[in-house]
């Protein structure tokens, strides 16, 4: 697991806590874990996000929206992209993994466990309609690249898992 520190603002939490992800528009920018700091600096919110993956096309349109969040609050605010650390699924929050299992995504597994799952040796990813681990993966890849496309062998539905990345 990734330990790295995160510093938001008490104030700019709410506001930040509002921006959805633009592929997952019931994940925040806060519970995807993308946000690395959110702090006044000379009367401007500073932000840094970290792309889910390099060249993650979101990620110009979260720094927009943030922008405009923050702008509708009365502040001026400076979006930063940092590369490093990488992100990680394990900064993804509690709320944020119920919300995406909620909305028809598994949430992603610990790290052997998906390496298993990806590969096809294993049936551990969960079915997000009737819960069954008897799944299979149809695609590596899903709705986008970070999710890979799963069926449910018993309820016959597809669904996507988003991938685990440490």
């Amino acid at each position: 697991m990734i330990e790295e520190k995160v510093h938001i603002s008490e104030e700019l939490e709410p506001i930040l806590k509002q921006v959805s992800d633009p592929e997952i528009p019931v994940l925040s920018i806060i519970d995807l874990g993308v946000v690395r700091s959110a702090e006044f600096n000379n009367g401007i919110a500073e932000i840094k996000i970290t792309p889910t993956y390099s060249g993650c096309p979101a990620m110009d349109v979260i720094g927009d929206d943030i922008k405009a969040a923050l702008l509708e609050a009365g502040y001026k605010a400076k979006v930063d992209l940092i590369l490093s650390p990488a992100w990680s699924t394990d900064w993804i929050t509690e709320e944020g993994r119920q919300a995406l299992e909620d909305y028809g995504i598994a949430a992603p597994l610990e790290a052997s466990a998906d390496k298993k799952a990806l590969l096809g040796e294993t049936q551990v990813v969960k079915c997000t309609n009737c819960k069954s681990k008897n799944t299979q993966m149809v695609s590596q890849f899903g709705s986008t690249a970070c999710k890979a496309l799963f069926k449910c062998n018993d309820c016959q539905e597809p669904f996507d898992y988003f991938k685990c990345l440490i």
